[in-house]
């Protein structure tokens, strides 16, 4: 007989999931709904992930120093204008705390944690950096973040233009009509996202090993690969389609076959 026994710290996830799910199905229109069911899909996804590849308490201070990070970089930003430049969040993205939607701090999680595997693999072709050292985890935050920002090249544009999330008060035109200062603010946030979780967590490769540690090393990349597609079939401007098929598509591909090479080295791996 199997025996399903779910951990009390994913009950209780489960729960304020659910119950944000709620709030938003009762105050918001269907998209902020999807909206906020996608951000929970991601980060759920990359919980997991993390959970079984780097362990439990790696995994929960990933997503915590994310959690807490973003949401107050973006509380800045949206009420100082720091960082990103001068805007405001709409209803679009549902429930907020502050000025900040709770999807936001969510989905800073995901794509730090995105960021983060897929640098150690193009880098050294495996999930974590191979050693301690300041100098192996500063790069690994520095190609994190590039590869963060480089999802945001489209992203904005199409959450301010399509979907309308956010207002931007302050433009320079620089980027398709938008401010540039916001890819500053990427940078920052996310590298020091990935620096700070490193310094605390220290993760190290070998929690898992076989097909569990290669599922789990996978899935962040098809969800990179699937944000790619997205925004090469619907993000605007036209023009963005093919900066996001070359800017987020080379570190997937060489992620992919790094993983590829990594995850034959495994026991149980193919030869």
């Amino acid at each position: 007989m199997v025996s399903w026994r779910i951990k009390p710290d994913i009950v209780v996830l489960l729960a304020l999931a659910l119950a944000l799910v709620l709030w938003t199905a009762r105050a918001y229109p269907l998209l902020s709904v999807a909206l906020v069911l996608a951000s929970l899909a991601l980060s759920g996804a990359c919980l997991w992930s993390s959970r079984t590849l780097l362990g439990t308490r790696a995994a929960w201070i990933f997503l915590a120093t994310a959690v807490v990070l973003g949401w107050l970089a973006e509380q800045c930003g949206a009420t100082l204008g720091w960082f990103f430049g001068s805007y405001h969040y709409t209803e679009v993205l549902g429930p907020r705390l502050g000025a900040v939607p709770l999807a936001i701090p969510l989905m800073w999680f995901g794509l730090c944690y995105v960021g983060f595997l897929m640098a150690c693999l193009v880098l050294w072709r495996q999930p974590v950096p191979p050693a301690s050292g300041w100098k192996a985890g500063a790069l690994a935050a520095l190609l994190a973040a590039m590869i963060v920002t480089a999802f945001d090249l489209g992203a904005d544009p199409y959450f301010v233009y399509v979907l309308k999330a956010w207002i931007m008060t302050e433009k320079d035109g620089g980027w398709f009509g938008e401010t540039v200062k916001g890819f500053e603010g990427w940078m920052i946030v996310s590298f020091t996202i990935v620096v700070l979780f490193q310094a605390i967590a220290r993760p190290q490769a070998g929690v898992v090993a076989g097909a569990q540690a290669r599922r789990a090393a996978i899935v962040p990349i098809l969800v990179y690969a699937g944000l790619l597609v997205f925004q090469v079939a619907l993000t605007q401007p036209v023009a963005l389609r093919i900066i996001a098929f070359y800017a987020m598509g080379i570190p997937c591909v060489i992620a992919l076959m790094a993983w590829s090479q990594w995850a034959r080295q495994l026991p149980g791996g193919s030869a």
